[in-house]
């Protein structure tokens, strides 16, 4: 995606616990739409850190995290079918939140934002219930947040996308592109 706005970059991971820091964030009392945004500066701190004090300075460092909110509670990779059926299930007839954080740092200059997208799920009725049981069926739903992909067969279980459609994929790449070109004027 964030080849949209540039081919030179590459593709660094944070070795970041996730799951710790959320649990940390939980008890700090961070609001449910922050989560992300905190774990986006997190993960983008941890590599900015790995950089040479010269590539500080001229590189340009991206973290990103979303989430799927219902009800303020997110609602991260499924354990299992039933784990993924169950939320699929709730967030149908529904309209929940996804909730991307970003982070930017440039040399000294930081950026950090969330973008929200509003997405309704069609009514839990018998065709519902059978596109989740089939969605489930296959292996889309396990590595991804809220258990579906709107750039797979997800897309099925979706009426209605109110936002950044990107931003439901996992980045918000117009408004990164923007933000970029402010900061690095």
């Amino acid at each position: 995606m964030l080849s949209m706005i540039t081919s030179d970059f590459e593709v660094i991971t944070a070795d970041v616990d996730e799951r710790a820091a959320e649990n940390r964030m939980e008890e700090e009392g961070v609001p449910t739409l922050k989560v992300s945004e905190k774990l986006a500066e997190i993960k983008a701190e941890a590599v900015f850190e790995t950089l040479t004090e010269e590539e500080k300075m001229n590189a340009v460092v991206i973290g990103a995290d979303t989430s799927v909110i219902l009800d303020d509670v997110i609602y991260g990779k499924p354990v299992d079918r039933e784990d993924a059926c169950r939320m699929l299930s709730s967030m149908s007839g529904r309209t929940h939140v996804v909730a991307t954080g970003v982070a930017i740092i440039a040399g000294t200059s930081r950026k950090i934002f969330t973008e929200e997208t509003l997405v309704e799920f069609y009514e839990l009725d018998d065709q519902q219930r059978k596109t989740i049981s089939e969605y489930c069926d296959s292996e889309e739903p396990y590595d991804k947040a809220g258990s579906y992909g709107i750039q797979g067969k997800g897309a099925l279980l979706v009426k209605k996308i109110d936002g950044d459609n990107s931003n439901v994929v996992g980045l918000p790449v117009a408004r990164l592109a923007r933000e970029l070109e402010n900061m690095l004027k």
